[in-house]
């Protein structure tokens, strides 16, 4: 089969998709290296929605497709950006998302960690407020059985008027927390209205008052996740982290650096990219468990032409190309997403990342992703 795919300038080229998927190594929990991947949800496409109106989710495909991932020894980050948080699932949804979830991780023994947010406030916000919101997500979480990751408010981000508001905040929630959490520094290139957070646009300033949240409550911080797409500075951060703490990179341009680390540590991961990317990631970490940094380098290297391509500009819409490669790989039979964002990139955009995963060997089934792409493709009407 020989597909044209559209090109930026409006012509097209063929493209031979590769023949057969790429050989899998056996499957097993990584060691070195604590692996989660945030996962998307799955629409459900038969059902009569708005885009402004609740989302509508397929649980049974939603829930599958995490248990790919803990299949292959990967944990689950839940609810968070990449299942659409605050762009087209809301809080009741969320809920419902970690409760399902939570419960499907303790039946098959999968890690599993929840986003906790403030996106029940659908307008402006006190403080006292915002707390408040905090709670009743971190309640949720709890009393689901799943770790906690603290994430970045907007209404925090919107009502907060110095460092000390974040401290305050932060500091209550930590003091009543039953386990430790994963605290979220999502920056505003995946969330303009977190731009400023930590009380400071600055980011010098921002990470000196991210540091004294976790210094002062080392004992009830599991590890940071750092979502900045800043190498440098997230090298930085981990190595002023107090002993115990972990960091678990959310930099989706130079994650295989970042996990490979140097002499003075390494970043675990909690990433968006290991959602299309889950059985060649964990084999990866398992290479790179017996020491082969080099062998862990050549498997997920490559990888990283893609992850920039579905993570670019404006990068909120990663999930996109997200769910378009869970389409062609069989793990859902449509694509659709929440709040119709499956509009959000241009076809030039999706066709690049079906190129690009189908060269990596993504797809297990490489004809179907072949005969899918070319549909889409005839319904945008490229000619094939």
């Amino acid at each position: 089969m020989t597909l044209r795919l559209p090109l930026p300038d409006g012509s097209t080229r063929a493209y031979v998709p590769r023949p057969a998927p790429r050989a899998r190594a056996a499957a097993g929990p990584p060691v070195s290296r604590t692996v989660l991947s945030a996962a998307h949800v799955v629409a459900d496409p038969y059902a009569d929605t708005t885009p402004d109106g609740p989302a509508a989710v397929d649980w049974d495909a939603t829930l599958a497709f995490r248990r790919h991932l803990w299949s292959h020894g990967l944990g689950v980050a839940e609810a968070m950006d990449t299942a659409q948080r605050g762009m087209g699932l809301d809080w009741a949804g969320a809920a419902e998302l970690i409760r399902r979830s939570a419960a499907e991780a303790r039946a098959v023994g999968g890690r599993i960690a929840c986003g906790v947010g403030t996106d029940q406030l659908t307008g402006p916000a006190a403080l006292p407020a915002i707390r408040a919101a905090y709670e009743e997500q971190l309640a949720v979480a709890e009393e689901s059985g799943a770790q906690a990751v603290l994430m970045a408010s907007r209404a925090l981000a919107a009502a907060a008027r110095s460092p000390e508001d974040y401290l305050d905040l932060y500091g209550h929630l930590l003091r009543q927390s039953a386990e430790p959490v994963i605290l979220h520094w999502l920056g505003p290139m995946f969330d303009p209205a977190l731009e400023g957070y930590w009380g400071s646009a600055d980011l010098d300033a921002a990470t000196e008052t991210f540091l004294g949240v976790i210094k002062a409550h080392p004992d009830k911080v599991d590890g940071i996740k750092i979502s900045l797409l800043d190498a440098r500075r997230e090298v930085e951060l981990r190595r002023r982290l107090p002993q115990g703490v972990r960091c678990y990179t959310g930099d989706d341009f130079h994650y295989p650096e970042l996990i490979a680390g140097d002499a003075h540590g390494f970043s675990h991961a909690l990433l968006g990219i290991f959602d299309p990317l889950g059985p060649l990631a964990a084999e990866a970490v398992r290479v790179l468990d017996t020491g082969d940094t080099a062998g862990f380098r050549a498997l997920l290297d490559p990888t990283v032409e893609l992850s920039r391509h579905l993570f670019g500009a404006p990068t909120r819409f990663y999930k996109t190309g997200v769910v378009l490669l869970a389409w062609l790989a069989g793990h859902q039979e449509h694509f659709a997403m929440v709040g119709g964002l499956q509009s959000a990139r241009s076809l030039p955009h999706l066709a690049r990342a079906y190129e690009l995963a189908d060269g990596l060997g993504l797809f297990p089934d490489p004809d179907l992703a072949a005969s899918r792409m070319r549909a889409l493709l005839t319904v945008y009407g490229v000619p094939q």
